[in-house]
Order: C-alpha cells, then sequence, then structure tokens
C-alpha cells in the first residue's frame, strides 16, 4: 500500500496544501492535528499567530462529520467562517445576529451533514436546544477556542465554559479539544479539569513571538511618544490602549485633528458606534483604533503592526494576549508600553473599589493584586522582555540578546549618578514635612514659584530648586519609580501625599543603592537601529508592487463585503512581491494560495504582476 495514503496525516499535508497553499506546518501543528485524527483529547497552547485554528480546522474537513467550535465573540465567529467559505470550506455560526430565515436555512444544512464547522457561542451551547439536535448527527470534535476563558485563573473568564462539561454525557463519542494562546501551568490544570479531557495531549509551544518589538519605556511626553509609534508605522494598522474611557476619546480626538484616521471603542458607546469601529477596523477603512481592553478579542486582522498601550495592563496574561494581536501573520510588529509606577496605584485602586462594592472574596482580591505586581516587575525590570515574558509562563529562554526590545537595543539608559538624584527628591518630601503630593516636590524642586510653594515659605528649604534643570515630565517619573521600588510612599488620601518609610531613610543614609531609568538621548541625526525581523521581512520585496496588490486586495474585499486579509495575507502579498510570479503554477507556489483562491483571483494578481513589472522594467519569477 501506498505509505503516503496509509498516513492520515500525510493525507492532511496535501489537503493542506491544495486548500490553503501552506507547504509546511509551524511548530505543533502537525502534533495537535495527530490528536484530532487519532480521536484523542487534547489541550494545544500555541502563542497568538501560531496556527491554532488549522488544527482544528484542516481535521474536520479530513475526517467528515461535523466539528463544533465552541466562540467566545461573533466576531471571531465570523471572521473564521468568512475565511473558510473563501476557502470552498461548508461552515456556518449559529448566533443572534442572524435572521429567522437564516437559521432555518442554517438548521437544514446541519441537519443534512453538510456542514464541516458549525461555530457557536458557550451561551448558545449550553442555554438552547441545540445539544438535542446535536445529538442525532455525527458530531467528531468539540473543539474550544480561548479555552483560557474556563478557567477562574485565567484572565477573561466566563462561567458559561464551566458548563461545557456536560456536553460528554451527550455526545459520547466526540473528542475534546482545547486550543489557547496564554495560559500559565495553573491555568492549564484548570482547563483540564473543568472541560474533563481524558488522557489529552497536552501541546504548550514555545510563548517566545519573535517577530515582536517588546519596548517598556518610561512616560515623557505622551503625545509625542504616540505620535512617534504612529509615524514609524504610516498607513499601517495599530491599536492603542487605554485605561479609561475619557482617555481614549480625548486621544482619539487628538490624533484625528493630526490626521490620523483613528477610531474610538469603549464599552460606554452605543453598539452601533463600537460595530463600526470593529468593522472600519477590518476593512482597512480606518489605521488606528484607540480603546479600552474591551476591543481586540474578536479581532482576526492579521497585519497589525503594532499596540500601544498607554497604561500598564492589569497582568502579564493580559499583556501577552493584547500585545499577541500584533504580527498575526508573522511579519515584525512593534509593541511599546508607555509605563508610570502610578498606573499600579490607580489599577490598584479602581480593583480595590470594584472589589469593594461587587463583595469579591479577599481571595480574589489577593490573587489580581499579585498579578498586578508581577506586571509592574516585569515593566521596571532590566532584562530581556522576551526572555521575562517566556520565563513567566514556565519555559526557558537561553538568548543572550534578543535585539528585539528595549533593553537589548539600548532605548533606554541609567539616570547618572541615581542614588544622589533619589537624595534629593527623599530629602525634599522630608523638607515640606510629608504634607504635600508629588506635583508640589516637583514645584519645589525645579524652584518654581507657585503660590503654594509662597504660602508655605518653601522657597526657603535647602532642596528647593535642587532639581531646576530635569524636566517635570522626567522628575514625575522618577518619582514613581522610587514608590515602584518602595522607598517612597503615596497616600490613597483624596489628594494622595508624598511620605517617607524605613526604605526612605536607608537611602538618604546612602545604605540602599537605587535604579533610575530615562529613554536614552540620541544624537542629532541618530535613528533607531532597526531589528533583525524588521530588515529581513521587506529583503527583496518590491514596495510599489506591494502597494499595487494591497489595492486591489482590499476591492475584492470591499466587493465580497469581507476583510482584505481573509482573501490574501500581507505576507503572501509581500512574498507575490518579492517572486513576482508570471503563471499560474508558479503563483501556486506562493505560500497562501491554494486552489480555491488560484480560480478566483488568480488572473487578477497576475495581471497587477504583469503589468507593474512591464511598466517599471522589473524582472519576473525572480528566485
Amino acid at each position: 500500500m501506498d505509505a503516503a495514503v496509509a498516513d492520515p496525516l500525510a493525507e492532511l499535508r496535501a489537503l493542506i496544501a491544495q486548500v490553503w497553499g501552506y507547504d509546511t506546518l509551524r511548530p505543533l501543528q502537525a502534533d495537535a492535528m495527530r490528536a484530532v485524527l487519532d480521536r484523542r483529547d487534547s489541550l494545544v497552547v500555541l502563542p497568538t499567530g501560531g496556527g491554532k485554528s488549522l488544527c482544528y480546522q484542516a481535521p474536520a474537513l479530513h475526517q467528515g462529520g461535523t466539528t463544533v467550535v465552541v466562540s467566545p465573540l461573533i466576531a471571531l465567529m465570523k471572521d473564521q467562517v468568512d475565511g473558510l467559505r473563501q476557502l470552498g470550506v461548508a461552515a456556518g455560526q449559529l448566533d443572534s445576529s442572524l435572521s429567522l430565515p437564516q437559521r432555518r436555512e442554517l438548521d437544514k444544512l446541519l441537519r443534512a451533514g453538510v456542514l464541516r464547522l458549525l461555530f457557536v457561542s458557550p451561551e448558545r451551547l449550553v442555554n438552547s436546544e441545540l445539544p438535542a439536535v446535536l445529538e442525532d448527527l455525527d458530531v467528531r470534535v468539540i473543539a474550544v477556542d480561548e479555552a483560557h476563558c474556563i478557567s477562574h485563573w485565567g484572565h477573561d473568564f466566563r462561567p458559561e465554559y464551566r458548563q461545557l462539561r456536560q456536553l460528554r454525557e451527550r455526545l459520547p463519542d466526540a473528542t475534546f479539544h482545547a486550543y489557547t494562546a496564554t495560559a500559565t501551568e495553573q491555568v492549564r490544570a484548570d482547563i483540564i479539569a473543568q472541560l474533563g479531557l481524558h488522557d489529552p495531549a497536552v501541546l504548550v509551544g514555545n510563548f517566545d513571538r519573535p517577530n515582536l518589538v517588546y519596548r517598556v519605556l518610561p512616560q515623557n511626553d505622551m503625545m509625542r511618544q504616540v505620535m512617534e509609534v504612529i509615524d514609524r508605522h504610516e498607513g499601517e494598522a495599530g491599536i492603542v490602549y487605554c485605561l479609561r474611557r475619557a482617555d481614549v476619546d480625548d486621544y482619539c480626538e487628538k490624533l484625528r485633528n493630526k490626521g490620523v484616521k483613528a477610531m474610538a471603542y469603549h464599552a460606554g458607546l452605543s453598539p452601533g458606534d463600537r460595530e463600526a469601529a470593529q468593522d472600519a477596523f477590518l476593512k482597512e477603512e480606518c489605521d488606528v483604533v484607540v480603546a479600552t481592553i474591551a476591543f481586540g478579542m474578536g479581532i482576526d486582522r492579521s497585519n497589525v503592526r503594532f499596540v500601544l498601550h498607554l497604561a500598564m495592563p492589569k497582568s502579564l496574561e493580559h499583556y501577552q494576549q493584547e500585545t499577541g494581536r500584533a504580527g498575526r501573520d508573522g511579519l515584525p510588529a512593534e509593541c511599546v508600553l508607555l509605563y508610570s509606577a502610578r498606573d499600579l496605584l490607580s489599577l490598584k485602586a479602581i480593583v480595590r473599589k470594584s472589589a469593594e462594592e461587587g463583595g469579591a472574596a479577599p481571595e480574589f482580591l489577593a490573587s489580581t493584586f499579585r498579578h498586578l505586581d508581577e506586571m509592574d516587575r516585569y515593566c521596571r525590570g532590566a532584562v530581556c522582555r522576551h526572555g521575562a515574558l517566556v520565563r513567566y509562563f514556565g519555559q526557558d529562554y537561553a538568548t543572550p540578546n534578543c535585539q528585539a526590545c528595549d533593553v537589548c537595543l539600548g532605548d533606554t539608559e541609567d539616570v547618572p549618578e541615581a542614588n544622589v538624584v533619589a537624595q534629593k527628591i527623599l530629602s525634599c518630601v522630608a523638607r515640606v514635612k510629608e504634607r504635600f503630593g508629588i506635583g508640589h516636590v516637583i514645584n519645589v524642586l525645579r524652584g518654581k514659584t507657585s503660590d503654594q510653594v509662597r504660602k508655605y515659605q518653601h522657597e526657603q528649604v535647602t532642596t528647593y530648586g535642587l532639581l531646576k534643570d530635569v524636566p517635570e515630565a522626567s522628575l514625575r517619573d522618577w518619582i514613581f519609580q522610587l514608590i515602584g521600588q518602595g522607598v517612597l510612599v503615596q497616600t490613597e488620601d483624596e489628594y494622595p501625599k508624598l511620605c517617607l518609610n524605613a526604605g526612605s531613610w536607608e537611602v538618604m543614609k546612602g545604605k540602599r543603592e537605587v535604579r533610575l531609568i530615562q529613554l536614552r538621548r540620541r544624537k542629532k541625526g541618530e535613528t533607531r537601529q532597526k531589528t533583525v525581523v524588521e530588515e529581513d521581512s521587506w529583503d527583496g520585496v518590491d514596495r510599489p508592487l506591494f502597494d499595487r496588490l494591497r489595492e486591489l486586495r482590499r476591492r475584492l474585499a470591499a466587493e465580497q463585503a469581507v476583510p482584505p486579509y481573509v482573501v490574501f495575507t500581507d505576507r503572501t502579498l509581500r512574498e507575490m512581491a518579492r517572486v513576482r510570479p508570471s503563471t499560474r503554477d508558479r503563483l501556486l507556489g506562493v505560500s497562501g494560495v491554494g486552489q480555491k483562491k488560484l480560480a478566483d483571483y488568480g488572473d487578477l494578481f497576475l495581471e497587477v504582476i504583469r503589468q507593474s513589472c512591464l511598466d517599471r522594467a522589473l524582472e519576473m519569477d525572480a528566485s
């Protein structure tokens, strides 16, 4: 017997090449697919962009029957269904957006066994008659996407997920497979227990995302820092995360005033406004979404080139998930977090108030504070960002210099004589008798003559004007760095005051060292160092041709009412612009071009490539 035919995985690889246009699989995809083919439960943890969806989509097409995919958001379901239909795969979603005739048509296809994949929310799956319908069908697989939502220890807990285990009794012949991008060992154990996975194959991929450049920079001139990031990615997609709704509205307005195509997204907007922002972003009609963390979980846009946090996230799990929305196509992307230790104080105050009002258990508050402290330590750390994230999720990172984070690229530097600077700040707090807030202490140190300084005669204290040459923003950040290192305290009063503690006196007596950092001052004409992945991703790519292909993609997507990346990803377009194929066979050799897309779009893209090469005397069929 032919060995290729005898091996289901070999058959599956051939199917993937034909339908999806991929000749190679990413790490652990083959193992995850074999678990499905072997009818063995599994838990698959792959970073965002690691190709989790293919792990259940491809086996569903290969083995027949119905695969039920549990997904938490309508937008996530729609993206996958749109993408599968583009490939000629029979898929459907059951959600509240469907009209009665649409639901009837879907039910007809489902009962006829036509649908290979059915996407459904956990709420509908456990609170409707759907399980009874599924009992009469050939359901082979239950695929639980975003499986961390099942865990109390996860960062996006959804109680309905914990009821999915009931399906095991109603669908005893179906295997269960859980997929997530972020799960610590504790969360993984909880997922296995709550879903009742039987001897599962536990597959945990490498948590490192080498195509992402991580930067954690001290807040300085915030709007200038925001524009620096956006200007580096002109015409490209990005998400700007804010802590508060008011900040979202404020920064969105400021960006629009600077000519940036930006839209706001937060829970205070109407459902119509939120949907409009999400659709505009997916259709590449807007470049930047300014949002609270409510935005993003339902976004599957693969070519987000930057994620910018204007405040500290709630946990490293949240940070990994939110930054993971950048560079899902494997191409370089930038993740910038503008950090201040006051973020930690603000978040703890918000959590404490919410817990008091909601009657949360003490262990919840303790767990949340622990996550916040871990996130704060990451922000203040002076070690490689890639290494710190990977080690947090329980893996080793042996690379001595990632060349893709602020620490390894030298974006920041130590403040000279940091201990002397800290002693001046702490001494000033002592001189004003620990009765004033940050603003007043800064005014005294910088030698300002405000009404309050004159009222309390603080222009006469010995620390007056000691740091007059330090910019206010830098001095404010250093004060918060001292608070973060536990050698200065900010009270939680209505009008917070700066106070000293035992650590403060240790610093002032020279018995304790502190470290202060600042943005590295670049020499005139010095440009930001590009990372290796940034250099390599455009190597050999004809940019004007890429732009023309991108415009064709946008037009075709608009005609079919699907997001552009569903037609072809940026990675595929860059490869077309690098290779510049002249025939359908050569175009089929480009990763991401399968038989269905070749038939639907091949001639259109080949014509643009031919014309562009003719206009500019470019060689076709480059190696």
